[in-house]
């Protein structure tokens, strides 16, 4: 990326403290535009901002506009905002993040990963994997991972000096439409995002358009069948020089074999005595044995489309896989954050019941007498549409907890008036053959309810997109503060 454009360049960011939109700030920071922003509240990523040297404001403000800059947006911020119609007002340039995403990747050669679930794991697996065998990529990612800045600092977002640029793809608001990649990764397909989406075959149709122009082209497991489906597009005829790799787990013996065949397959899996996993990756050009820190089954898919991508750049897949043994792992991904009475405390952010099943899944696999889940349900239209299916996949669980609804961009009104977390309460409560649920509206309700009853060698996880981690990090610190 060439700083030449960028110097000088006034960009203002609204939500500047989200998990992609400051990635996006400092590395437009970096290039030499003057950045300034706010946000609603203060987190993590504003903390990483002023590090940099930038002064991200805490609430929104029309005057803290600059009146000559471009205003970078995403979907969540809605009309009412008054830094956003102050803007409008003026005449200024309203930028959807999605749109300075493409244009900083377009600089690079682009390797992006899109997919319902395991699109930040993979991505983040990626630019691991290539920075620790010597490649320097530029990277955009929808969370922070351990070890990617200065100093070993977490980074969501970094500038490198390599062709290539790695760039989480999300399609919860369409904006993964506006790249260009030349390397495409998609791990699975599955109706998320609901207030976006119509249905299925929408979604599907939207998946074919971002892999149409690719020359290297990664599919998981169903996911071809479903593109194959889809209705074709304006200017969606694929490249007739692409390579596609077809990536999928050996099936659990008495399970039936998937519908299109794998010819990337990860065999002989097990688990580490560590925690970890560890596979062999055979075909497509791969052949290597692979051993990864991070527990799940889920997690030996996201290695694996991670080397499908990394072959399909032409880089060196085997010392990627070889590099993957030192992978951290992702903030908010099966991450542990300590102990409470002898039990061991876990966060992740787990938002939709197929990753609520896998997160499940994996955490059974760190041992433990007893297995306890604490749901926070993320978004009104996504509970009401998923509610027994979040209660089914909860009730692998020993011991329940749902929150109510953590809302982020939608109020519980016409149409999703009444809903709440009690109704995946309830539907765990149907699923779970009388085993203990708890329906606790609040975080203080869920620290004072089950703080006494954590014990040692229990294992506790709180799951779901919103704030629930900070009640995994009140009951860590034994109570003090608010969750």
């Amino acid at each position: 990326m060439s700083p030449g454009g960028w110097k000088g360049r006034r960009l203002h960011f609204i939500a500047i403290g989200g998990a992609g939109m400051s990635g996006l700030a400092l590395v437009c920071h970096r290039l030499g535009a003057e950045v300034t922003g706010s946000d609603r509240g203060d987190s993590s990523y504003m903390g990483r901002l002023r590090e940099a040297g930038l002064d991200p404001r805490v609430g929104h403000d029309a005057a803290a506009v600059p009146d000559d800059a471009e205003v970078v947006v995403s979907t969540a911020i809605g009309d009412d905002n008054p830094e956003l119609a102050v803007a409008r007002e003026r005449g200024q340039s309203v930028i959807h993040r999605g749109e300075l995403l493409a244009e900083l990747c377009a600089e690079r050669t682009l390797l992006a990963v899109a997919g319902t679930h395991g699109k930040t794991t993979t991505t983040a697996m990626a630019i691991w994997a290539l920075r620790q065998s010597g490649a320097d990529p530029s990277f955009f990612l929808g969370g922070e991972l351990p070890g990617a800045g200065p100093d070993g600092r977490a980074e969501n977002a970094g500038l490198g000096e390599g062709e290539w640029a790695l760039a989480e793809a999300d399609e919860s608001d369409g904006s993964f439409l506006r790249l260009t990649p030349e390397v495409a990764v998609i791990t699975n397909l599955e109706l998320d995002h609901h207030s976006r989406w119509g249905s299925l075959a929408e979604l599907t149709a939207a998946f074919r358009a971002f892999a149409a122009g690719a020359h290297g082209l990664a599919l998981g497991p169903g996911v071809e069948a479903l593109l194959e489906g889809a209705a074709p597009g304006a200017g969606e005829e694929a490249p007739p020089d692409r390579e596609l790799i077809r990536f999928g787990l050996e099936p659990v013996p008495g399970t039936p074999p998937p519908a299109v065949a794998p010819n990337l397959v990860a065999r002989e899996i097990e688990p580490t005595p560590g925690g970890g996993m560890r596979f062999r990756a055979e075909g497509a050009g791969i052949d290597v044995a692979v051993e990864i820190r991070v527990p799940g089954r889920h997690n030996v898919a996201n290695a694996l489309a991670a080397l499908a991508g990394i072959r399909l750049a032409g880089l060196d897949a085997a010392a990627c896989a070889a590099a993957l043994a030192s992978f951290p792992g992702v903030a908010r991904r099966l991450e542990f954050k300590g102990e409470a009475s002898g039990a061991r405390v876990y966060d992740d952010y787990a938002h939709h019941p197929t990753e609520v099943s896998a997160t499940l899944e994996a955490a059974r696999e760190l041992g433990g007498r007893r297995l306890i889940a604490v749901f926070q349900p993320h978004l009104y239209s996504r509970t009401k549409a998923l509610a027994p299916e979040f209660g089914a996949a909860l009730a692998a669980a020993d011991e329940i907890a749902v929150l109510d609804v953590y809302p982020a961009r939608e109020q519980p009104i016409g149409e999703l008036e009444g809903v709440s977390g009690r109704l995946v309460a309830e539907a765990a409560a149907e699923s779970a053959a009388g085993r203990t649920v708890w329906w606790l509206p609040k975080a203080e309700d869920a620290r004072s309810a089950l703080g006494p009853r954590l014990g040692p060698d229990d294992v506790l996880i709180t799951i779901g997109a919103g704030d629930i981690f900070r009640l995994a990090e009140a009951l860590v610190a034994g109570g003090e503060g608010s969750p």
